[in-house]
């Protein structure tokens, strides 16, 4: 158990700094995959799919009633993102304040850890029931319109590449 605990710790305590370093530079220069919310994954796109369905409300067929359901939505998603950064980085700052003497608190920094990782279990469970909202205001057919845009998307692109919206 001490030997898994500190394996973790110690990858912990490599990944942040190099985690911190990246997000300062350009994206271009970020490998794909790679900067402070890579293991969001399919999460992390959550506000680009909210914020695309509401571009292109007309070519995806959103009645006005659904575009009012989901503005909202978006709204506050955007805003949890917000707030959930800043409690990532504030509790990463935390570990970092833990660990900078010699000899740290092994019970603090794992306990630094483990309120990070519950940080973003509860934003992940959060764009879950966001994306469960949406998904249920969206008729079958618009929900594969949706897919298809999110398909075209070029890694870091914010709308879907302009070969896909010729086709509607």
């Amino acid at each position: 158990m001490k030997r898994i605990l500190l394996s973790l710790l110690l990858t912990a305590v490599f990944a942040v700094p190099a985690f911190s370093q990246m997000k300062d530079m350009p994206m271009k220069e970020q490998k794909a995959g790679h900067g402070p919310m890579m293991e969001m994954g399919p999460m992390d796109k959550m506000g680009d799919m909210m914020g695309m369905c509401l571009d292109h409300a007309d070519e995806m067929g959103l009645t006005d009633d659904q575009v009012m359901k989901l503005k909202p939505i978006h709204r506050e998603m955007q805003k949890k993102h917000v707030r959930f950064k800043a409690d990532v980085k504030i509790a990463e700052m935390e570990l970092m304040e833990i660990m900078e003497v010699k000899d740290f608190d092994l019970e603090k920094a794992s306990s630094a850890v483990k309120k990070i990782e519950g940080i973003k279990t509860a934003h992940h469970l959060e764009m879950l029931q966001a994306m469960k909202e949406v998904r249920s205001t969206l008729t079958d057919e618009q929900f594969k319109k949706m897919k298809t845009m999110m398909m075209s998307m070029q890694p870091g692109e914010k709308k879907p590449a302009k070969k896909m919206m010729k086709k509607h």
